[in-house]
């Protein structure tokens, strides 16, 4: 069967690959010049199973009321004159009751852990190498009462079997000996040994390589115009060549892992997709005593930012606005992040020269991505995985490939149809 996968990032190459390996006659399309050049190329780096929690809580309200006027806010919700972004807000807002947190804490952690596992049998069998570190994720508290009241989110995902132990300040400083000058304004913390980190663009770039060496296509450069939908089926995928040309493009299935952009492609087809995009920020430094620098991945649980190393450089990401799909940079977002991390590490990174990126991490409100089939026969999803894509995208296309061919995935998830 051939298949078109629309999108490069770490939830398409995923799939791409994985219906290759099922035998498929797979083709990628992407409107950049290579994989992984969007939403995945600077993400925090973390593989959280261990916090693959909801955005929406019972706590949620109530902070963003609080962070509504705040530029700096770690989650700042801009109100823009778009129906798409009320209608989000509202269902988010009915997902922050209990028992719909509960239920999607249920269905991130299985897929969660069934994507980490399935990217450790990944590297041991292809080799691929992308800066990643097995030392767990440690979540630091600045004060007792959001220590407090974050356990009650910990203690769902201990029910789930996740190891995300409580440790005290100087289990902390044992754990990581990077935040002993911290010591003083660290109440306590959590601790999540079997999580990792590692570099996504990397990963999805060498699995892009590998993918193309196995047979499949891809089509780089090649801007979607459009699905054209005949008698219930996709029909076409309509492209825009390099050069201006009209290209279309068919195919037996069609995947749309278009991150933010998805709904833009499947509305019109009357698919429902509630995915809005959430502008997330990351900041790479280059850093000046390796010796000295952290090898654990942290979690600033106040400021809602994490560090992540990745070879000779560090990298800290973080922070949330959803207010449109612009990727423009806000200086005070910039001037934050600069800001805590100089408070965290003052003399251990470049901070002349820094890179900042911004990526559209593409959100519904229960942060449970849409994996599955449509109304439409023959178009499927693979999207809406948040800020867990790097988390969750080998094992949703993974996943992705055995529904096409079928089989019923391993997870138990709320897949689509």
């Amino acid at each position: 069967m051939k298949i078109a996968v629309l999108g490069s990032g770490i939830i398409g190459v995923s799939t791409a690959w994985w219906l290759k390996q099922a035998g498929h006659d797979v083709v990628v399309v992407d409107r950049q010049q290579g994989a992984a050049l969007e939403t995945t190329r600077a993400n925090g780096a973390q593989i959280s199973v261990s916090y693959a929690e909801p955005w929406a809580n019972p706590q949620a309200p109530l902070k963003l009321l609080k962070w509504l006027m705040k530029d700096d806010a770690p989650l700042l919700f801009r109100l823009q004159p778009d129906l798409r972004q009320w209608l989000w807000g509202l269902q988010f807002l009915s997902e922050c009751r209990p028992t719909r947190v509960t239920r999607n804490v249920t269905a991130l952690v299985a897929l969660a852990e069934y994507s980490r596992r399935t990217l450790q049998e990944m590297r041991r069998d292809l080799g691929i190498e992308y800066f990643h570190q097995e030392r767990g994720i440690l979540n630091f508290y600045r004060s007792t009462q959001e220590f407090e009241s974050s356990q009650k989110l910990a203690e769902i995902m201990r029910d789930h079997g996740v190891d995300r132990r409580i440790v005290s300040t100087d289990e902390i400083i044992e754990i990581e000996p990077a935040l002993a000058p911290m010591r003083h304004v660290i109440v306590g913390g959590d601790y999540t040994p079997e999580d990792e980190s590692g570099d996504a663009f990397v990963f999805t770039q060498e699995l892009a390589r590998r993918a193309a060496e196995a047979g499949v296509e891809f089509l780089y450069g090649h801007q979607l115009s459009r699905l054209v939908a005949i008698g219930g089926s996709v029909h076409a995928a309509e492209l825009i060549c390099p050069d201006g040309r009209y290209k279309s493009l068919r195919a037996d299935a069609y995947v749309a892992a278009l991150g933010s952009y998805t709904p833009h492609f499947v509305s019109p087809l009357g698919v429902r997709c509630p995915v809005y995009p959430a502008k997330g920020y990351s900041a790479t430094f280059d850093i000046l005593d390796e010796g000295a620098a952290p090898e654990v991945s942290l979690t600033d649980s106040q400021n809602k930012v994490v560090y992540s190393r990745l070879g000779k450089q560090l990298r800290m990401a973080g922070t949330a606005e959803l207010g449109g799909y612009s990727r423009a940079l806000n200086t005070t977002r910039c001037e934050q992040m600069l800001r805590l991390a100089r408070d965290l590490f003052p003399s251990l990174l470049d901070f002349d020269n820094v890179s900042f990126w911004s990526g559209l991490r593409p959100a519904t409100p229960s942060n449970v991505p849409l994996i599955g089939r449509t109304k439409v026969s023959n178009l499927y999803l693979n999207t809406g995985h948040g800020t867990l894509g790097w988390t969750m995208g080998v094992g949703s296309g993974k996943a992705l490939a055995d529904i096409i061919a079928g089989r019923r995935p391993e997870p138990e998830f709320p897949f689509l149809g």
